[in-house]
This record gives structure tokens, C-alpha cells and sequence, in this order.
């Protein structure tokens, strides 16, 4: 991955930090539970790379001593630190500016480290040796990520994933070139763990999570994705019109009504 590549993953998230902060999940419980029983006790010290607006960060405030989450993105870690000085819990977490393979911690220093729906976006091979260094023997890393979209209703789904699949097509045509984002597929995460040689135990683990939803925030999830945005700032008014006939839908389908909707998420980790 060259550093021009690098550097338009980490603008593909300018000026949408708000939206996602209040669109997408925070992190569900279960990704605490299960790291901690991985790593067999208390993590003292837990790292969440590429953390965005700290969604991921705030579940380890009750779990662990010490939590850093990193993130490159300025708009996207501003959110983050706005949140933190809400929490008050400044003397136990932090966020900083950070690249995934050029992390500022110390070797041997960290029980977990985690990435929330960001590891597809680092270089895997380099960012899996920086994991490494950083980590503890016994330490645990693990990439979760959701499966978009959340499941609903079937016609809803359908849209949602038109909608995402135009975007897509559409951000790709718009970028200019040499501007275009690249991201690893995440269905190889699990491979390129165990191709790293770095850890001695690996596996994929798939959980759910319900949450409540009202019909903006479900047209939110849609548009906090990167594709999406990237359409809308490069101008695309067709996209513009295609989003606003699924918030139509959606408001349709919802009814006026909060609904339950189910978060699928898989976890690919790794036991150094």
C-alpha cells in the first residue's frame, strides 16, 4: 500500500464524523467478554486502532486498567475527544493520532488490541507485525466488523444494499485518479492472521446483537458508509436522489415506529 493510497483511506472519512457517531453501533459487550476469556484474565492495557469516534474504545473503560484508541483521521478522533471530555474518564483513556504499522506504544505493553470495522482499511502484513511488537505473550488481537445491512425486513435490505452497491460504482467513477480509497477484503482477515506467523491460535467467531432503531438512524446507517459519502462530496446528485428515495422507504417501512433491528458481527483474532 503506497502512502498516497494510505492517505485517502484515512480522508475518505473527512467531515462525517458526527453522523457516524450518532448512526453507527458502539461495540457490544460481547467483544469484551470474548477477548477477555481469550486472554485468559483482566486486560491492564487495551489498544483500539483506527478507532474512529471512540465507538469501539468506551466499552473497555469497565473492563480494563489503561485504553488508548488510535486513530489518523482528524475529524473522526475530534469526535472522539469530544466524547471523551463528556465521560470525564481522562486519567484512563486516551486518544491519539496513529498509524496502524507505526503505533506509539511501547513493545510488550498491551493485553488487547482490537480493530472495529477498520482492519480492512490498514495494510495487513505490516499492521499485523506492529500488532505483534505491541502486544504481551498470551496478547490477543482481534478484527470485528458488522455485516451491513442490519436485518430488518427483506425489502428494506434490498434498497439498503442498491443503495450502497450504486454508491459504490459511482465514487469509483466520480475519484479522481490516484485519489481512489483501497480496502482488503475482509472475508481473507482470518488468512493473512495466520499467514503473519505471529500468533499461535486463530479463529473466526460470529455473534449478534439486537439494538433499537427508529427509520432515520437505519437511513444513517446507510449513509455513514465511506462509499457513499465520498459520492456525495464529489457532487453526484444522482446518488443524492437515490439516498433521499431510501430515506423515503425507510420512513415507509418503519412506520413511525422504534423497531428492533439485529447487528450481525464477525470476529476474526489471533493469541500471540
Amino acid at each position: 500500500m503506497t502512502g498516497q493510497i494510505r492517505q485517502n483511506n484515512v480522508d475518505r472519512f473527512n467531515g462525517f464524523g458526527t453522523l457516524y457517531d450518532q448512526s453507527r453501533p458502539q461495540a457490544p459487550e460481547e467483544v469484551a467478554k470474548i477477548l477477555t476469556m481469550y486472554l485468559g484474565r483482566a486486560p491492564e492495557h487495551v489498544a483500539d486502532v483506527g478507532c474512529g469516534t471512540g465507538l469501539s474504545t468506551m466499552i473497555w473503560l469497565k473492563h480494563a486498567e489503561r485504553v488508548i484508541g488510535i486513530e489518523p483521521n482528524d475529524d473522526m478522533r475530534e469526535v472522539a475527544l469530544s466524547r471523551l471530555r463528556e465521560t470525564g474518564a481522562q486519567e484512563k483513556l486516551t486518544f491519539v493520532q496513529g498509524l496502524s504499522d507505526q503505533l506509539p506504544l511501547e513493545s510488550a505493553s498491551v493485553d488487547i488490541v482490537t480493530c472495529s470495522q477498520s482492519f480492512h482499511w490498514m495494510e495487513p502484513q505490516p499492521t499485523l507485525r506492529e500488532f505483534a511488537r505491541v502486544l504481551r505473550p498470551g496478547g490477543v488481537f482481534a478484527a470485528y466488523d458488522c455485516d451491513w445491512p442490519p436485518a430488518i425486513a427483506p425489502e428494506l435490505e434490498q434498497a439498503y444494499e442498491r443503495l450502497i452497491d450504486f454508491a459504490d460504482q459511482r465514487a469509483s467513477e466520480l475519484a479522481e485518479s490516484g485519489k481512489q480509497a483501497y480496502k482488503c477484503p475482509k472475508d481473507k482477515h482470518l488468512q493473512q492472521i495466520r499467514e503473519s506467523g505471529w500468533f499461535h491460535f486463530s479463529r473466526e467467531i460470529v455473534f449478534h446483537h439486537w439494538e433499537s432503531c427508529d427509520a432515520c438512524r437505519y437511513a444513517n446507517l446507510a449513509f455513514s458508509q465511506g462509499s457513499l459519502q465520498t459520492a456525495l462530496k464529489l457532487g453526484d446528485g444522482e446518488v443524492a436522489a437515490a439516498a433521499e428515495r431510501f430515506r423515503n422507504e425507510a420512513i415507509q417501512a418503519f412506520g413511525g415506529e422504534t423497531r428492533e433491528i439485529l447487528l450481525s458481527y464477525r470476529m476474526r483474532l489471533g493469541v500471540k
